[in-house]
């Protein structure tokens, strides 16, 4: 008897592996799509910000640019009546659309590195450098790969030509290391200023986002490095490179969204390194110190007049609860100022002696707590 496999079409004859990499490719079309549905309500709430940042634009780009790229992929894929002479010309797509998708998602992390580190230059440098040379490096390993030998029916998919053609993942995958750490080293140190606890800590910093991309492309490290094909018409190697480029963009779109307050310059974090470690900081008011009975004292004297203009307020603190509270009248009257909002002090020019008047107002600094830990 013959073999029944013998029997069926190239494309529903697949080995093991580019059958498995069929199955896998669905689940990433899956999730590019859900992504795109999923985010589209958040989406449209940030177009409609007046900013336009460079994380707005590169937010919007991704959006359109991964499911696009991914479905083309796609059709090159499962489409049955695609010739080896087709592939041929078409093979180089995906290498080259996923370096541009990997450089901006890159780009995304260092502006957003760079932020919560305060505009820190040495951060910048480094992650700067490594995604320079993230770009190098996946610019030129694009010129190594080669359309995989398959059937007619079987599908369009890139291959390298050497496993050294790794390093084009490597590159990125450094990257994302980089911006994990430094992620994590930001938030943990952040503990000393707002203790909360890691489940919160997390949410609120997206460590879980950072993590998840770094997971997904060391995942893609092992397939790259560590297995080995059966043969040079076996894709084993890139089965999950197409998952991983459409995770990272979704989880670096959410770490934008993830950013409180405005977009510009990357954003700020989520804890100010200047505040004191039981208070979020210091609120100033102004207090108009407002006369009874109008003005004291004016004069038309152009030199007092000038000491009127050149006076500064007072300015108080006012502390928390269990804090020793100053004497705010007996500070002021030290000051020089009575309870009308002027100084009883005398100025003698030309023999004319006058008051001036002060009307700055009083500056008041109330400091206020706020514990994270506490709901």
């Amino acid at each position: 008897m013959s073999d029944p496999s013998q029997l069926l079409p190239p494309s529903l004859n697949l080995p093991p592996h580019l059958s498995a990499h069929k199955y896998f490719f669905v689940c990433t079309l899956t999730v590019a799509a859900w992504d795109t549905l999923v985010l589209s309500p958040r989406a449209w709430r940030l177009f409609r910000t007046k900013e336009w940042p460079i994380l707005k634009i590169i937010f919007h780009v991704l959006r359109f640019y991964m499911p696009i790229e991914f479905t083309i992929v796609g059709v090159a894929f499962f489409d049955t009546k695609w010739s080896q002479a087709t592939c041929s010309h078409f093979f180089l797509f995906e290498p080259i659309c996923t370096a541009i998708l990997m450089a901006m998602c890159s780009f995304v992390h260092v502006v957003r590195i760079h932020a919560i580190y305060e505009k820190n230059r040495t951060v910048l440098y480094g992650m700067g450098s490594l995604l320079a040379a993230q770009i190098v490096i996946t610019a030129i390993c694009c010129g190594f790969f080669r359309s995989t030998p398959l059937d007619v029916g079987q599908g369009c998919i890139a291959s390298p030509k050497h496993n050294w053609v790794g390093i084009y993942w490597l590159s990125i995958t450094l990257v994302y290391t980089a911006s994990l750490v430094l992620a994590l080293i930001k938030s943990f140190k952040s503990l000393q200023v707002k203790p909360i606890t890691k489940w919160k800590l997390m949410l609120r910093d997206g460590l879980n986002l950072y993590g998840a991309i770094w997971f997904v492309n060391m995942v893609n490290m092992l397939f790259w490095f560590i297995i080995k094909p059966t043969g040079i018409e076996d894709p084993v190697k890139t089965i999950v490179t197409s998952m991983a480029a459409v995770l990272t963009t979704s989880m670096t779109l959410r770490i934008i969204l993830n950013v409180r307050g405005t977009l510009a310059h990357g954003g700020s974090f989520a804890v100010s390194s200047t505040s004191h470690p039981s208070r979020s900081g210091g609120t100033t008011h102004v207090l108009s110190a407002n006369r009874v009975g109008g003005p004291v004292g004016v004069t038309s004297n152009p030199q007092i007049l000038s000491l009127q203009q050149q006076s500064q307020p007072a300015t108080f603190a006012v502390p928390l609860e269990g804090k020793e509270r100053p004497n705010w009248e007996n500070e002021y009257d030290k000051s020089g100022a009575d309870n009308k909002g002027v100084f009883p002090a005398t100025v003698d020019v030309d023999g004319v002696t006058d008051t001036p008047v002060i009307d700055e107002g009083v500056k008041i600094t109330v400091d206020t707590e706020t514990d994270y830990g506490k709901k």
